[in-house]
């Protein structure tokens, strides 16, 4: 990125010079229920308690916080629809890609210590990606085209899903190439799944993959630790977050929001879901679980800075960093489904250029619903997403675990309580 798209952005949305004086002057917040700051809270109530009723979901969970403190947690049907249990702030769901903000905080914590560079190739500490292969195609007896990639994988494409490795949720070649080698999808947790190669070259163009699941390796390469370990010590235990993991307890496991299936005709289907209990490697692009009251309080930190309560996770200038186009002239773009159980196709901002930061999306305008432009944003596949506005100090999130990705029903309960929350902030 150049100096002068640097400016622009800092311009636009005052990203360090506002969270330089939230670090030096906004409060630590560690109380637990939210201030009295939020004028319409009953109209937020409406719209997720209609998103009940109307079976948008059994249940939903949404929470709002600026740098004062938390401003508005909702909680809303049933977290299990057979023994009836309500939806609850410590209810706990499974991030899915909500967990690669976490990994790329790790990362970035390594390379404040200097133990990493950016633009570095990252066969430095992964030397399994010393020689990449791109998938030119099939044979006709089926066989897959494999050439050497012309560029080296460095840290930055990694963190930029710019490196080349794909989702093949979101990928009609990767999908048929599982299915020919037999390959694992990354979901399993097995290491089988890092024998993807890649779709295109290196730093060519954008495309959402597993590329922070390498990341993760990465940052265990590094520490010299598991990313559940890695975690606990340097995010979760100084930000308080004990319902945050890979491996679940058997306490939580009794707090885990029931999983749906949208049916065809838009009823919800309950099955049983969990990630591996036995994973081969801590999946850092999606393997993680949490709770609302867990994950609002890292989304405060990063609104703070990098600070809450005291505790310091990453240093200011690193958080605006993270906020900021790391892929220049590239745009992301939408993700066409291959696989429809799980997706639907998905583009956030659909008619406006958007950019990826370092692990978050990037609305270069103002968003539809409220937040500002030079906002972060991201999601998990089971329907959770969250968004950070360093311009008007504002995050929230909405919880539910339902299946396809981007259902246009959570998706329009999403935008009504990111409306409703800056309506009562205004």
């Amino acid at each position: 990125m150049n100096q002068a798209s640097r400016r622009t952005i800092l311009q636009r949305g005052g990203i360090l010079t506002a969270l330089l004086t939230l670090d030096a002057a906004g409060p630590a917040f560690a109380a637990t229920r939210p201030a009295a700051s939020l004028r319409n809270v009953e109209a937020i109530d409406a719209a997720l308690r209609g998103g009940v009723a109307r079976n948008d979901v059994a249940g939903v969970v949404a929470m709002g916080a600026t740098r004062n403190g938390l401003v508005y947690e909702g909680t809303f049907g049933k977290s299990n629809v057979a023994t009836g249990a309500p939806m609850s702030v410590d209810t706990v769901f499974w991030l899915l890609s909500m967990t690669k903000a976490f990994t790329a905080t790790a990362c970035m914590q390594l390379i404040e210590q200097g133990r990493i560079n950016l633009d570095d190739d990252a066969a430095k500490y992964l030397p399994e990606l010393s020689a990449p292969q791109v998938l030119e195609g099939f044979a006709a007896d089926g066989t897959p085209r494999l050439r050497p990639a012309k560029g080296v994988i460095k840290v930055r494409h990694l963190l930029t899903h710019t490196s080349g490795f794909t989702y093949s949720i979101w990928s009609e070649v990767l999908t048929r190439y599982e299915q020919v080698t037999g390959m694992p999808d990354i979901a399993t947790c097995k290491n089988a799944a890092f024998t993807a190669p890649l779709e295109f070259e290196p730093g060519e163009r954008w495309q959402y993959g597993i590329s922070m699941d390498w990341v993760g390796k990465l940052v265990e390469a590094v520490s010299d630790q598991s990313l559940e370990v890695y975690f606990r010590e340097n995010i979760f235990a100084p930000l308080n977050m004990k319902d945050s993991g890979f491996l679940i307890g058997s306490a939580q496991k009794k707090r885990v929001a029931t999983f749906h299936s949208r049916r065809p005709d838009g009823s919800l289907e309950p099955a049983p879901f969990e990630m591996p209990q036995r994973p081969e490697f801590f999946m850092g692009g999606g393997g993680a679980f949490s709770t609302p009251r867990d994950y609002i309080t890292f989304l405060q930190a990063l609104l703070n800075g990098g600070a809450l309560g005291g505790k310091r996770i990453l240093r200011p200038e690193t958080v605006a960093l993270m906020m900021q186009n790391q892929i220049g002239e590239l745009n992301v773009h939408e993700m066409p489904s291959a696989q429809a159980p799980y997706s639907r196709s998905f583009d956030q901002f659909p008619g406006q250029p958007h950019k990826w930061g370092l692990s978050f999306d990037i609305n270069t305008q103002p968003g539809p619903n409220g937040r500002s432009a030079g906002s972060i944003s991201w999601a998990g596949l089971l329907n959770c997403y969250f968004w950070l506005d360093p311009v008007r100090h504002v995050t929230g999130a909405l919880f539910t675990q339902v299946l396809p990705f981007y259902d246009e029903r959570i998706v329009a309960l999403y935008g009504a309580f990111e409306r409703e929350l800056y309506a009562g902030l205004a």
